[in-house]
């Protein structure tokens, strides 16, 4: 168990960052699981001329802002890509990478994931498919594994698997790809050419929110929120361009506080009951 918190922000940029700020000013313990702020949408920004108070910067110029924020804010922040939200009973697991934490309320803020999961993926997670080589590798030792991703971190899950005895196939293109398999995966399909594998490593900078939190509900591309940014699930709450259209700075900040003040309410509550 790596440490356990009132409240856990999946996403730093600018939701995760104001819901963070606001948690923290309420005196509650928390957590912001974040991937690099080059890897937000907002940091390829041209430039934001919308936004009140911060006229003509550039989104790079507003992500490194909020990141100095958010490192100087008392959160814990925990680089890595969060992979799943597990219900406990009144709390809630949630893995990042190969550590696992609890909370007893989680605000998704990671922002929208705009690869398309790839036919299999969804089917076959879990049972040959995979988000992390240091969590499942050595299931896999002595045997052939596909690793799908272009990145840094592809590369260096290929090397730790190679390094444990499996044959890796490095796929680094954007695809597309393609799963065989029924109960286990068994191929890769790539331009046409079957690859036959025991496991598929799919490494991406984060996990579709569809695939984080059993019970969620969708709507137009977005989590499916009521005006607090409460979800379906009791504690899960929602911000950002993950909640939908329209993705501006603006609204992602308004609901990141909104989903903050909602988590907060939420928890002293509970202790009222409790």
């Amino acid at each position: 168990m790596a440490g356990n918190y009132d409240i856990f922000i999946i996403g730093g940029g600018a939701a995760g960052t104001s819901a963070a700020l606001t948690c923290l000013n309420r005196g509650k313990t928390v957590a912001v699981a974040a991937n690099p702020p080059e890897t937000e949408s907002l940091y390829k920004a041209e430039a934001v001329t919308n936004y009140p108070g911060l006229p003509s910067l550039t989104g790079k110029e507003l992500s490194l802002l909020f990141r100095r924020q958010l490192e100087e804010s008392g959160a814990e922040l925990i680089s890595g890509r969060a992979l799943s939200v597990l219900p406990m009973g009144g709390s809630f697991g949630v893995a990042v990478e190969n550590d696992f934490y609890t909370a007893r309320a989680v605000i998704l803020a990671a922002g929208i994931t705009r690869e398309k999961l790839y036919l299999g993926e969804a089917e076959l997670l879990g049972k040959g498919v995979s988000y992390c080589a240091t969590c499942d590798g050595m299931l896999y030792r002595g045997k052939t594994v596909a690793v799908v991703g272009g990145g840094e971190e592809a590369r260096r899950d290929g090397d730790f698997l190679e390094s444990i005895g499996c044959k890796v196939l490095r796929f680094e293109e954007n695809g597309p790809y393609e799963i065989l398999g029924e109960a286990r995966a068994r191929a890769l399909v790539y331009k046409g050419e079957e690859h036959p594998v025991d496991g598929v490593f799919i490494i991406k900078d984060t996990v579709s929110v569809s695939r984080l939190v059993p019970g969620l509900a969708y709507e137009n591309g977005g989590i499916v929120t009521d005006r607090r940014m409460a979800t379906p699930v009791p504690g899960v709450f929602a911000a950002g361009d993950c909640t939908g259209k329209p993705y501006q700075l603006a609204k992602a900040v308004g609901e990141g506080n909104m989903a903050a003040l909602s988590a907060v309410k939420y928890l002293d509550q509970l202790g009222k009951k409790g």
